[in-house]
């Protein structure tokens, strides 16, 4: 707190020219006079009691963001289980079998569906109860609140109510949307962060009203009473309207004194505030939606399948129900045999009315086809999936200790579905951190290290180039070296565990002082003084290590002092009045300690893009020193201050190609007297009243910074989260497009896009913008028309580009993306952008994220994943097809929002090409097999009927048909949806192309339906009609005696287990001992079954009494049956397989293939060659870059080589 307090005594806002000027106290702004809806909510002041009451009573601070609570959980539970179509005839159906007319027992059918339900809801409960913990732990976060007598204590965040005053410490979140009535700083500014809403890394200066300064301490409480008069709860984050009343006096209140929830205290030791929002009427849970019930793509087009089943069951039970009306009426009147049915099931006089009640006998006898336990298996699946997902190490951050986390189970297949991606990019593509690595100084290039995309495009183009040897060394070896030499560049090496955070800069001729003996050491030294003293940070000494550190707006301007204080131009200290800095001169071996006395400070705002601050220093002498965008800096230099512009250019594309960030460095010298009368007028500018005087500063400002001096430029490498670029570019190769929405400046997006390999040089950038000038002066319709304009003449051009390597970038700005949303625009935007190669939309709310995404998702009708760390992201994660949050130090909204949680956006390339491409292949497969195995299975049941006369009758034992789905053929497929693999997951990651099989929807489209449903048809006739032929009128026993309906039935349902089962081992790819022991049991357990079921009394055996160890054993017509049953049934579906393989195979049946045969080992060329195939051609990532760098290298080469004669370049000559 000591050092707190020394930092008070600066008043923070004289630093400031444009945004943060208090006015002259006769030229405060008037109240609000606003009345009506809209303004309703009153606030009284350290009386928190007096909102609890009606007709006020606010809502509490506490939050959820569940699916369910205690009330709502079982209706809305029971409605996600009976939305799916099956659950529905499944409750129908056991509703129907408490009557006469079902030919099972009611314990049959009603058993299975409680257990299917039951277990499907228990599974909800358990993600819901996690949902509640995470939120639980934001609602127990302490802060410090008052609670009377000027005595403040801690409580958790979700007993904050309206009115109460908190106090919020330095580096703490606000718990709900406050009033900000004063801080450590003496004018009451205060800074804050507000990455968790907009994205934005720069902090916010906030001012509280200067009648609540005195507020100052804990007791200064005691007696506070106010009133607040506000608008009602909104999601607009950059809008408040409200009036605050204090001692009989009424102040105008602006954004500038609200402090919104999940925003972040920074470089401010505490501030007070008063509560005026609360839990979900906050600004920030205002912009978040509902927690939506997703369902993924395969089981909504499996709804379709029941339908059709659905349909199939109908249209048999009416052939049934239509043959047995026509038996009773005229077939049944002379079967003497029949007794006389008490409960008119059956009745020859109404065939009619017996042929409708037969409908629902056989409704509930084929139901079989359309399998109940399929959605129990499912959910049991894809549960054990989610826990290999939460255990994969390679998914698991060692840094934080954070695995994987599915918090939802119910989308697992839809990752190998995704098409298009919307990411977030503060904390989500980068780390916040940034690191100055290179710079240009008088022309001269400084600083031997690489960027991260230097170094990942450089090992990619040495892997292709190995591809390419051949083909070059038809050019001469001279010409390889050369290439060689132009696109591998070395990083040097040096103890990156000793390297300085914020400073990644290697280059000796700078550092320990030898920059004095470069040419143009005067210059440098003017370079390195504007580092140390363009800026607002403040200094604070670390009094372990005597280091000063900074506490600086943005993280770029940390990086130039950090930069500045290792070249040895240490800045230090600063008052109201000057900057000192601690120079540290070859020539003196003690630094020297200089003071720089601050005239002016221009500070840098979006529009002007460029700060600079006027200075004298110790000999008198003025200087303007300026930093800001290339283009803005260039356009204000005088004709002898070009020297070095040429070259500095070449290094600043030089450095754009390299994903880093750039500034140029410029300065001016001043006369006395000419600044001393633009001092004059810039004061009095800054003093005056009216809406004019930003536009008069702004003017005043252009005056001073013309005729520059060019210096140089720097280069900083905005740090991305490790492995970012690698995993976009592997993402870009599996055919996924990446959209960005950031928060953040335009100019900030595109460094990143750049950085992240979207953007590339030679990329054509397409920027839809709109000037303030137009949105304040122009209607909306000129507004509209204007954008749409630019998007067609964008859509234009696009499609008129005749290179098939153009690529096209969209850039978008928030404000312009309102109206490009609209609707009679978004669906001209959303083409436009799905013809571009990337997409970057910047300075974007959070509502907005949301609305994109909602236009991806239903302007493309394909799968869309949305990934983001903070609370900004939590509606474009919940809006999308999949939500991907990242558990990173910026709190946990992200994460309680979304389904699935990684701890680093690297981990996004794992869980789509691995863990996504398996889930999905898995559950395609196993849920076509069910049908299959059903088909074949709940078909025979309909041929005996009709071989029986429609009467009804099954051929199975009870306890046959409920152990079929439930064990003797579910084991399997459960171990088919877990541990099936066609590839493992290093050729997943080498072979990114596999993923496109699931976007194509290759594996459960209706061509692979409709062939699983055939083969289950077949399988079906071949069952019954073998056994029958093979029984029928046929001795079975040794003494003569033929089959009877027991024993047909029972050799009938062994083909069926062996059948399916066998199928099941034909379509795995991969196997364990788990697949090959499941598969065995299911067929011992079934005779184990029939053994014990067997030995029961014949009350409870019936048919069945002994009748395997007696009837079946013995006969080998038996066993043979089996044998040729199932080889019949299994022959087309193993011919099918081999012709594809042999003449149509899939990729991952050329690679299962390679691995087999260990070609991968033996020819790696070949497999080079194979690998290089699979990648997805694309126009983003380093491999685009690779690319288009050896294009233009091959096309360099033919140049050169067309000018050589064909015996020069077969013999070169030695030099």
């Amino acid at each position: 707190m000591a050092r707190g307090r020394i930092r008070a005594r600066l008043r923070r806002s004289s630093l400031y020219t444009f945004g943060c000027l208090r006015p002259p106290r006769e030229s405060i702004d008037e109240p609000h006079q606003f009345q009506g809806p809209g303004f309703s909510r009153n606030i009284c002041c350290n009386q928190p009691g007096f909102h609890q009451k009606k007709p006020l009573k606010y809502c509490s601070n506490y939050i959820s963001t569940t699916k369910y609570n205690v009330i709502t959980f079982l209706p809305k539970a029971l409605f996600e289980q009976f939305r799916r179509v099956a659950n529905l005839y499944f409750l129908l159906a056991a509703a129907l079998s408490l009557t006469p007319v079902s030919p099972f027992s009611p314990i049959s059918m009603i058993a299975p569906l409680v257990f299917v339900i039951g277990l499907s809801m228990a599974k909800e409960a358990l993600e819901n109860w996690h949902r509640f913990m995470q939120d639980m732990k934001v609602n127990m976060r302490k802060v410090i609140v008052h609670s009377g007598d000027g005595v403040f204590v801690r409580k958790p965040w979700m007993k904050v109510q309206v009115g109460d005053v908190v106090k919020v410490e330095k580096d703490h979140f606000f718990p709900a949307d406050l009033l900000f009535l004063s801080s450590s700083y003496e004018d009451g500014i205060c800074y804050v962060e507000t990455m968790n809403l907009d994205g934005e890394t720069n902090l916010k200066v906030k001012r509280s009203l200067e009648v609540t300064l005195p507020l100052d301490d804990d007791a200064a409480f005691k007696d506070f009473k106010a009133t607040i008069k506000c608008e009602d709860p909104n999601p607009n984050l950059y809008t408040f309207v409200g009036n605050f009343e204090y001692e009989r006096q009424m102040y105008p209140l602006d954004p500038s004194q609200i402090l919104l929830r999940d925003s972040k205290l920074r470089n401010t030791a505490h501030v007070y505030g008063v509560v005026i929002f609360s839990g979900h009427d906050s600004k920030v849970m205002q912009n978040a939606t509902k927690s939506p019930s997703k369902r993924s793509t395969i089981e909504k087009q499996m709804d379709k399948i029941i339908y059709v089943l659905f349909t199939l069951l109908v249209l048999i039970s009416l052939i049934s129900s239509i043959g047995f009306a026509i038996k009773t009426g005229y077939q049944m009147p002379d079967w003497w045999y029949m007794p006389q049915d008490a409960k008119n099931l059956y009745n020859p006089s109404r065939p009619f009315l017996s042929g409708c009640i037969h409908l629902i006998t056989a409704l509930i006898l084929y139901g079989y086809l359309i399998p109940i336990s399929l959605y129990v298996s499912i959910e049991l699946v894809k549960v054990l999936q989610a826990l290999f997902i939460n255990q994969d190490i390679h998914m698991y951050d060692e840094e934080t200790g954070t695995p994987a986390q599915a918090r939802t189970s119910n989308l697992n297949e839809e990752l190998g579905m995704v098409d298009t991606i919307l990411s977030d990019k503060t904390g989500t593509l980068t780390c916040n951190q940034m690191d100055f690595l290179k710079c240009s100084i008088a022309g001269i290039a400084y600083g031997m290290r690489s960027s991260e995309v230097e170094l990942a495009a450089a090992s990619q183009m040495a892997m292709d180039l190995e591809g390419h040897d051949q083909k070059f060394s038809r050019t001469g070896a001279p010409h390889g070296s050369e290439i060689e030499l132009e696109v591998v560049p070395t990083p040097k090496t040096g103890s990156s565990h000793n390297r300085i955070k914020g400073f990644s800069f290697e280059d000796s001729r700078l550092m320990n002082g030898n920059w004095s003996r470069e040419p143009n050491a005067d210059i440098i030294l003017l370079f390195f003084r504007i580092l140390a003293l363009c800026h607002t940070a403040v200094p604070e000494l670390n009094e372990e290590t005597g280091v000063f550190t900074y506490e600086a707006e943005s993280p770029d301007e940390g990086a130039f002092l950090v930069a500045a204080r290792e070249f040895g131009f240490e800045y230090c200290k600063r008052t109201q009045s000057s900057i000192f800095v601690r120079e540290r001169h070859p020539s003196s071996h003690e630094p020297v300690e200089r003071e720089f006395k601050l005239l002016n400070l221009l500070d840098f705002t979006s529009k002007r893009k460029r700060m600079s601050v006027i200075v004298k220093d110790e000999t008198g002498q003025i200087l303007l020193l300026c930093k800001g965008a290339d283009s803005i800096i260039f356009d204000r230099l005088s004709k002898n201050g070009r020297s070095f512009e040429e070259a500095t250019v070449k290094h600043l594309n030089e450095y754009g190609e390299a994903g880093l960030r750039t500034l140029a460095f410029a300065y001016r010298k001043l006369e006395v007297s000419e600044y001393s009368a633009w001092n004059d007028e810039f004061a009095k500018a800054k003093t005056s009243i009216g809406g004019d005087r930003d536009t008069m500063l702004e003017r005043l400002s252009d005056v001073i910074e013309r005729d520059l001096i060019l210096i140089g430029a720097t280069a900083v490498e905005d740090k991305l989260q490790q492995g970012v670029p690698q995993c976009i570019d592997k993402l870009a190769q599996a055919g996924l497009k990446i959209w960005v929405l950031t928060g953040d400046k335009m100019e900030t997006a595109i460094n990143i896009g750049f950085a992240c390999s979207l953007l590339r040089q030679g990329m054509k950038q397409i920027c839809i913008t709109t000037n303030g000038d137009m949105l304040n002066h122009d209607s909306n319709t000129v507004v509209k028309e204007n954008i749409l304009m630019q998007i067609t003449n964008a859509s234009q051009m696009v499609k008129l580009e005749k290179d098939p390597h153009a690529a096209f970038a969209l850039i978008i700005d928030g404000k312009t993306l309102t109206y490009a949303l609209a609707d009679d625009l978004k669906h001209q935007f959303l083409n436009l952008a799905v013809d571009c190669a990337s997409v970057i939309c910047c300075r974007v709310s959070p509502k907005q994220k949301a609305l994109v995404t909602r236009l991806v998702k239903e302007g493309t009708g394909k799968t869309t994943l949305a990934i983001g760390d903070g609370a900004n992201d939590v509606g474009m994660i919940q809006e999308a097809d999949i939500g991907v949050g990242i558990s990173g130090v910026e709190g946990m909204q992200a994460v309680m929002a979304s389904d699935f949680a990684i701890a680093q956006f690297r981990f996004l390339e794992r869980l789509l090409v691995v863990h996504g491409h398996w889930c999905y292949k898995r559950i395609a497969q196993m849920i076509c097999y069910f049908f299959y195995k059903n088909i074949a299975f709940g078909l025979t049941l309909f041929y005996f009927e009709a071989f029986t006369g429609f009467s009804g009758q099954s051929v199975y034992d009870d306890w046959y048909m409920l152990l079929f789905n439930v064990v003797l053929t579910s084991l399997p497929v459960i171990s088919l949806g877990v541990f099936e693999q066609d590839v493992s997951s290093e050729i997943c990651l080498q072979f990114p192309a596999l993923y496109q099989q699931g976007p194509r929807n290759l594996f459960f489209d209706w061509y692979r339906i409709i062939g699983w449903m055939g083969n289950g048809l077949y399988c079906s006739l071949i069952v019954f009609f073998l056994n029958i032929i093979i029984f029928y009128d046929q001795a079975f026993r040794a003494n003569g005696q033929t089959a009877d309906m027991a024993v047909v039935g029972t050799a009938m349902f062994t083909c069926v287990i062996y059948s399916v089962n066998c199928q099941i081992a034909l379509t795995m790819s991969h196997f364990t001992w788990i697949q090959h022991f499941l598969i065995g049991f299911s067929i011992g357990a079934w005779y184990v079954f029939l053994i014990l079921y067997g030995m029961f009394s014949p009350k409870i055996s019936k048919n069945v009494y002994k009748i395997f160890i007696e009837a079946l054993s013995p006969a080998p017509i038996y066993w043979l049956s089996i044998l040729l049953v199932a080889v019949a049934c299994n022959l087309p579906y193993l011919a099918h397989i081999s012709f594809q393989r042999s003449f149509h195979p899939m990729d991952h049946h050329v690679i299962q293939e390679i691995k087999y045969y260990k070609k991968d080992v033996e020819d790696r060329h070949m497999w080079r060659r194979e690998k290089s195939k699979a990648r997805q051609e694309t126009k983003i990532g380093f491999s685009a870059r690779v690319d288009a760098k050896i294009r233009h290298l091959k096309l360099k080469l033919q140049r050169k080589s067309s000018v050589l004669s064909p015996r020069a370049v077969l013999y070169p000559t030695p030099t």
